[in-house]
């Protein structure tokens, strides 16, 4: 059990986090439980815009739609001189991957799209984050 706790403790030190950490795979319960619990309701949002908006999942057949979709991975990061004042409390990066329908290819096409979610006393925000690193969420 204590060897358990420690790599928890090690993951959220680092930043690091566990494939499909966001699908429900992460840990039962602790920080990392919470966090995923937290989030679970802007991952569904941001789900739903992808689904809107990107070119690989225009299509509406069944067979063609986006599917699969999966947080590959999860990490928070450390907050920013000015967060305070902003009254910014934590900062978290996360990757989704899907599967979509090329119509130029004419065939099924994986997408990912990268998001940072920022805390405040509000709620949760997203935007737009650089690619990551999907087995570790680390910045390319």
């Amino acid at each position: 059990m204590k060897t358990r706790a420690a790599a928890l403790a090690a993951l959220l030190i680092l930043g690091a986090c566990s494939k499909g950490a966001g699908g429900g795979h992460g840990a039962a319960s602790g920080p990392l439980a919470n966090l995923n619990a937290s989030l679970k309701p802007q991952e569904d949002r941001w789900r739903t815009e992808i689904i809107a908006s990107d070119p690989l999942c225009k299509q509406t057949t069944a067979d063609k739609k986006c599917k699969n979709f999966n947080v590959e991975c999860k990490a928070e990061r450390d907050l920013k001189a000015d967060d305070a004042s902003k009254g910014v409390t934590n900062r978290v990066v996360a990757a989704m991957t899907f599967n979509g329908w090329d119509p130029k290819l004419k065939q099924s096409q994986d997408g990912t799209r990268t998001a940072e979610f920022v805390k405040t006393a509000s709620g949760w925000t997203r935007q737009e984050h650089a690619p990551v690193n999907l087995s570790s969420c680390a910045d390319m």
